[in-house]
């Protein structure tokens, strides 16, 4: 059975929202669907700075998350993500594998 997280109160009201990504552990791995090229016509590094400013605010969504669940201050919390990424970054734990089509990647 499929366990889906609701859609934000603020997306279901805006008739111009759109669905940026879904992140699932399947499977015994990470598998995504994503939509990008949002900002391709604006060139290369547009696109690659909006996703960067995407992910940092993922990253301060997640620490305020954790926080709440008094797992720690968000600065801390947030030093954590990032350095965990930094490190994921440099050294992948492992392969990501699949193509896209359709949205999914």
């Amino acid at each position: 059975m499929m366990d889906a997280l609701g859609i934000p109160p603020a997306a279901l009201r805006d008739t111009d929202a759109l669905e940026l990504a879904r992140v699932w552990i399947a499977e015994r791995g990470l598998h995504c669907s994503l939509r990008v090229g949002l900002y391709a016509g604006d060139g290369v590094s547009r696109e690659t700075a909006a996703w960067g400013v995407i992910l940092a605010d993922l990253a301060g969504h997640v620490a305020d998350a954790l926080s709440a669940e008094g797992m720690g201050s968000r600065a801390d919390l947030l030093d954590a993500l990032v350095e965990s990424f930094n490190d994921e970054v440099a050294a992948p734990s492992s392969e990501r594998t699949g193509g896209l089509g359709a949205g999914a990647g």
